[in-house]
């Protein structure tokens, strides 16, 4: 069941992208980063244990839990959220899925037994000229494509903390559950965007319209559902991080058709397609070069 798992996980965060372009309509991106994944964490308390059980893995796990909520929600959102102001949700979810390409190189450096092929590499550089390819396309040099670029830069560093987070949580104890780590790391990390928000944004007035309140419910419990999957996964024997991760693969695609779809201000164009393409068939290159190795 790990692959559909995985798929499930993945076609849930594709739709992120549309509902955080939305959302961001009404909320700064802090404010509305925090409040998602503080709600997100409490929606997994009764399915954790209770409190009781959280207080006790916080005690006993916390430089995991700390570590974790520090990457792949403080970190990964704070960076993800304030470029998505700055590009579009197309645009975003190709980006992100160039994430696999660097979950497998980071695993490569911190994890012994998920090394980086000669065949992975090529994959590797075929995927990043990709991302080379979409970014040329938003004219960097002018003042529109310079934001466009940075954007694009703060979902790469995004990116990055999560891979990290994924190594951590892959390497943690296994005492540690799933439910109760995604519960704990999401209601911290969204607690510390909140405190971010306070000090450095102006927070929305009520009543906020309901195509708000509709996108804030999903996402925050898609972001439960979908990370505790992920999270039971990594954990999973013999899965290793850059294979588990390839499977995001599908996210650029689904997102960039849902934003194109579902959103009036954004329209497909050949070089950021052509970039898609190139993304998603290095990865899919990869994955395949990680099934052979497998069968020999």
């Amino acid at each position: 069941m790990t692959i559909p798992l995985a798929i499930i996980a993945c076609l849930l965060w594709s739709t992120a992208f549309v509902g955080i372009k939305i959302g961001l309509r009404h909320s700064p991106p802090w404010f509305f980063a925090g409040t998602r994944f503080l709600l997100s964490g409490l929606i997994l308390i009764p399915f954790s244990g209770g409190f009781r059980h959280l207080f006790s893995d916080l005690k006993h796990h916390y430089k995991t839990v700390l570590l974790v909520a520090l990457l792949h929600t403080f970190l990964l959102y704070g960076f993800f959220y304030i470029g998505m102001t700055m590009v579009e949700g197309a645009l975003a979810a190709i980006i992100v899925g160039a994430s696999p390409l660097v979950s497998a190189v980071m695993a490569h450096i911190f994890m012994k037994s998920d090394r980086l092929t000669r065949i992975k590499v090529l994959s590797l550089m075929s995927g990043f000229s990709g991302v080379i390819i979409i970014s040329l396309s938003r004219a960097p040099w002018s003042a529109t494509g310079f934001r466009d670029t940075l954007g694009i830069l703060l979902l790469l560093t995004g990116s990055t903390c999560a891979a990290g987070a994924n190594i951590v949580v892959a390497k943690s104890n296994k005492s540690l559950p799933p439910l109760r780590l995604s519960s704990l790391q999401f209601t911290l990390g969204g607690s510390g965007l909140i405190i971010l928000s306070l000090l450095t944004e102006t927070w929305p007035s009520l009543p906020l319209p309901a195509e708000y309140w509709v996108t804030f419910s999903w996402l925050s419990i898609m972001s439960a559902i979908a990370m505790s999957i992920w999270f039971i996964l990594l954990k999973r024997p013999g899965v290793k991080v850059s294979e588990l991760n390839l499977w995001k693969f599908i996210m650029p695609v689904f997102g960039a058709i849902l934003a194109w779809a579902l959103l009036p201000d954004e329209s497909p164009s050949v070089l950021p397609i052509a970039g898609m393409i190139i993304v998603a068939a290095s990865i899919l290159g990869f994955y395949r070069s990680a099934i052979d190795n497998k069968n020999n």
